[in-house]
């Protein structure tokens, strides 16, 4: 089983959402269709600018920890170095 640490936006440089899951693309169709009433909806947290693949929920879940301690900026960083443009990545997912 695969597991993902990954980060949705509202924009570019706008809202974002980091966590993790088992089922990347169930995930973000919660998050893109409001299925689950929170965050993520109620500042239109959509788009997946950012994921990565994790062998184990320990490894996964250790990464989105030290994801999370991290400064805004840092998360912007690491958004471009892989998705310049900002792009939806759910696209990419099946």
């Amino acid at each position: 089983m695969s597991f993902f640490v990954y980060i949705l936006a509202s924009r570019r440089n706008g809202t974002l959402y980091l966590g993790m899951t088992d089922h990347l693309a169930r995930r973000v169709w919660e998050h893109q269709s409001g299925a689950v009433p929170g965050f993520t909806t109620k500042y239109g947290v959509k788009t997946l600018v950012w994921y990565e693949l994790h062998e184990s929920r320990e490894t996964a879940f250790q990464r989105e920890r030290q994801l999370k301690k991290w400064n805004r900026a840092w998360k912007i960083q690491l958004i471009e170095r892989r998705n310049p443009t900002w792009r939806d990545l759910a696209d990419e997912l099946v």
